[in-house]
């Protein structure tokens, strides 16, 4: 028997979400239009921490923290949930009490100084392995790790990380072992700014502002080896795959918003005295998107329930991740295309999504790489066509 039925506290849980996204986060929108407007960021860091203080008194804190670490531990089937639910707002909020992955495999003293003042909101961190020459392909990493007795010289250079602008310390994949490359010649070090790295931001379409970071003969205390020598690339890959199913979770959500908005739209303009919900055209581009966000979200909850049952997911997340990000490009045109000129105005927030959810088909792995991985796995008989059902 197959059950596609959330649970009730899956249910409440994303009803309770929902009403807090729509209640306190989603009236910033004007704001965070006006703001881009001049020039400035979506939400200043005051406003973004009082949002998360009042999400931490609904409950919402740390959603897939371990408990022990004062976490909700929600598993991934209620993170893609929740994941769906903030997608609905373009305001760029997220809730507290969360960390890298990777940091929960520090030694004691790491978690200590990194991990926890993360989780408490304490210090930002940046994850940064993506190079001008290893984008798509990390193994193609040149920043390098030299030893100089304990410590360690780090020089080269990483783009486009998120982040990088704000964060007091950096996850940076760096060369140890040329010879060996991604095949334990890689190495991630926990990097405090005042180490002497340095970061400039990229202007980019839409409200992510990442940033280029340069590591100039930056000296590493060798205690500050996050993992072990060698198995950095072990550490990116968790990183990277550990959260893809997220991408296409929060995309659902922006689909859904952008939708209601189309059929509002097609049911109040009237084009030759008619409503344009009664033209076909119109009708198409409804049903399409509802077919597409559907699909999306049924895949992304696949993805979600295999990462919980402690099945390798990355095949399935890679598959939710090219769908979701192609859909959710496809819903935002459609949606424009109804509201016609005023959807292209910045009075609407449909251009801003635009821009913004282009994103999704580029980091975290492009569409390219996503068909790569999966017909990979077709070709090469470690996925067998129909085995979801199996």
């Amino acid at each position: 028997m197959v059950d596609f039925a959330l649970s009730d506290e899956q249910r409440a849980i994303r009803g309770a979400v929902r009403s807090f996204i729509e209640k306190e986060v989603v009236p910033f929108e004007n704001d965070v239009l006006r703001n881009e407007r001049e020039g400035k960021p979506g939400l200043d860091p005051a406003t973004l921490r009082e949002l998360q203080d009042r999400a931490k008194r609904h409950g919402y804190w740390g959603i897939n923290t371990p408990e022990e670490y004062g976490g909700m531990n929600a598993g991934a089937i209620m993170s893609a949930i929740i994941g769906s639910e903030v997608g609905r707002t373009f305001v760029p909020f997220r809730f507290g009490g969360t960390a890298d992955n990777i940091l929960y495999a520090g030694t004691d003293e790491q978690k200590a100084e990194y991990l926890i003042p993360t989780l408490n909101g304490e210090r930002r961190s940046c994850f940064a392995i993506t190079e001008p020459g290893a984008g798509s392909d990390a193994r193609a990493i040149t920043t390098s790790a030299v030893r100089d007795g304990d410590d360690w010289v780090i020089n080269g250079e990483k783009i486009f990380i998120t982040n990088g602008n704000e964060a007091d310390f950096v996850m940076v994949f760096a060369v140890t072992n040329r010879d060996l490359g991604a095949n334990g010649g890689v190495t991630c070090f926990l990097v405090d700014r005042d180490m002497g790295w340095t970061s400039s931001p990229i202007p980019t379409m839409g409200e992510w502002g990442p940033a280029s970071l340069s590591f100039d003969n930056v000296h590493v205390p060798g205690r500050n080896v996050l993992g072990e020598v060698g198995h950095g690339f072990d550490l990116a890959m968790q990183w990277i795959g550990q959260g893809r199913y997220m991408i296409p979770a929060r995309a659902i959500g922006a689909a859904e918003r952008l939708l209601e908005m189309a059929i509002a739209q097609a049911n109040n303009r009237k084009s030759m005295g008619r409503p344009i919900a009664d033209y076909q055209a119109i009708q198409w581009h409804i049903a399409d998107s509802q077919v597409e966000i559907e699909a999306a979200r049924w895949l992304t909850l696949y993805a979600a329930w295999q990462v919980e049952q402690g099945v390798d997911a990355r095949h399935a997340s890679s598959i939710a991740k090219l769908h979701g990000a192609v859909m959710a490009n496809n819903v935002v045109d459609r949606v424009l295309q109804i509201h016609g000129g005023m959807g292209y105005t910045k009075e609407l927030p449909i251009e801003r999504w635009y821009r913004e959810l282009r994103l999704l088909r580029i980091f975290e792995g492009t569409d390219e790489i996503q068909k790569r991985t999966i017909a990979r796995n077709l070709l090469k008989g470690n996925v067998k066509v129909g085995a979801a059902l199996s």
